[in-house]
């Protein structure tokens, strides 16, 4: 029976970002659904809980949740909360698994709390480490362009919103870093197959 992904995007982001990934999703054989919520308005709570209802309403299959950014951490707290079976995996793209700097750095601009919006503790203080019986894979990415450089604190490697080391928790069952910038990386090809090794297999494919 085919198994289900459900996608979600980042901060600022809706479900028209994710098309990409989501027909190479499609195209390796799973059914894939984009969970669009409200990433400024609505805090990680209400989010969750809707996910959650999303997951329930998956019949007799296996779901994987694939976050990018913000969903990510988005992912992880609905899993946590058991709304997801112990056999799903979960792919966090560009996730700040850590923290984020650039967050804390914005937080920190006149009206940037506002700009951020409810899910800024979310972001800046990250989790310490992954608990859940679920694998988790990481990836990252290297390509030093966005708009976080200029706000400052991000340690290199980065993808210009995410710094390698800030995806990077213990608990994970694996990481990668791709050739992406933070955006990038839901367009990259080698990002999308990583995804799908990680699906498939709980590991990521050796570095080309």
């Amino acid at each position: 029976m085919t198994e289900h992904v459900i996608l979600l995007h980042g901060l600022w982001m809706r479900a028209f970002t994710l098309a990409a990934l989501r027909h190479r999703l499609e195209r390796a054989g799973y059914s894939v659904d984009v969970f669009d919520y409200a990433s400024v308005f609505h805090g990680a709570d209400v989010s969750v809980e809707h996910l959650l209802e999303r997951v329930r309403a998956v019949k007799g299959r296996k779901v994987h949740f694939v976050g990018h950014s913000l969903g990510g951490l988005i992912a992880l707290q609905a899993a946590q909360r058991g709304g997801q079976g112990g056999d799903g995996r979960i792919v966090c793209i560009g996730s700040p698994l850590r923290g984020s700097a650039v967050a804390r750095g914005v937080a920190r601009l006149p009206g940037g709390t506002y700009v951020i919006g409810k899910n800024l503790d979310v972001l800046r203080n990250g989790i310490e480490r992954w608990h859940g019986e679920q694998a988790v894979g990481a990836i990252a990415g290297r390509l030093p362009i966005g708009f976080g450089f200029a706000i400052g604190g991000l340690e290199s490697p980065h993808d210009g919103t995410v710094s390698v080391t800030e995806t990077q928790v213990p608990g994970l069952a694996d990481h990668c870093v791709v050739p992406a910038t933070h955006t990038g990386l839901l367009f990259s090809a080698e990002a999308a197959d990583q995804t799908i090794a990680f699906l498939r297999g709980a590991r990521f494919a050796p570095a080309r």
